[in-house]
């Protein structure tokens, strides 16, 4: 499954009023693993950046002057994303701007949800810890993310550091690692890291799950539904 973490940043809070983008960062994870593909672009929005902007995100108009618009980097973007599930953080905010940006386009029709699928990250946390914030870095805070590079928010910073919230939100990264090729020798698929118990040594027990915990879990995959558009893996 190829996802991407996506986050941009803008001239202003509301696309409504004409703000624009002004960088894109994207992070590609494939089967729970970041690959390192990524994707990041600074935007020459053609109009001013509100100063409470600025002092978000640090980007001024100087800096974006000899930066491409949009309609020049838009190819290359709509490449790399599509077809990939994008997960977001405050999904609406950003889906809102990237749709008007297409809607720029000489003779485009096309919006992110026709291209991609969604996961909203803020609607999935707040249904793991309703009443609590939710925001980047207190999620950072309390999946033990490291964030203390975040002076300043920036699109591919940020997207680096939801994407290592998602997978601890989600499970954690997968380990599996395979040998050069994906196979060993006899084309076998060699797993490294296994743990045997030593020789003589009774298993361990298994203990079953009370009904409060099984309550519980159900629960919680109710919540993932909810914040995933019905879908939930350990229920397929």
């Amino acid at each position: 499954m190829r996802q991407i973490v996506l986050d941009t940043e803008t001239t202003g809070l509301e696309v409504t009023q004409g703000h624009r983008i002004i960088e894109i960062g994207c992070v590609e994870v494939v089967n729970r693993k970041l690959t390192g593909n990524r994707y990041h672009q600074y935007v020459n929005p053609q109009r001013a950046i509100d100063q409470g902007a600025i002092e978000v995100h640090g980007i001024t108009e100087s800096f974006l002057a000899d930066m491409p618009t949009f309609e020049q980097i838009a190819p290359d973007f709509l490449q790399f994303v599509s077809g990939a599930e994008l997960i977001i953080h405050n999904a609406p905010f950003d889906l809102g701007f990237l749709d008007s940006e297409l809607e720029r386009l000489p003779e485009s029709s096309a919006r992110m949800t026709t291209l991609c699928d969604i996961i909203d990250t803020l609607a999935m946390a707040r249904a793991r810890h309703p009443g609590q914030r939710n925001t980047l870095d207190a999620l950072c805070q309390r999946y033990t993310v490291d964030n203390s590079r975040r002076d300043l928010h920036g699109a591919l910073l940020d997207a680096e550091i939801l994407a290592d919230v998602y997978l601890a939100m989600t499970g954690g990264q997968t380990t599996l690692q395979l040998s050069e090729g994906g196979e060993g020798a006899g084309g076998q698929v060699r797993v490294e890291g296994i743990k045997r118990l030593p020789a003589g040594r009774k298993p361990l027990p298994v203990l079953e799950a009370s009904a409060a915990e099984k309550a519980a879990h159900s629960a919680q995959l109710d919540a993932i539904a909810a914040a995933n558009g019905g879908r939930v893996l350990w229920r397929d």
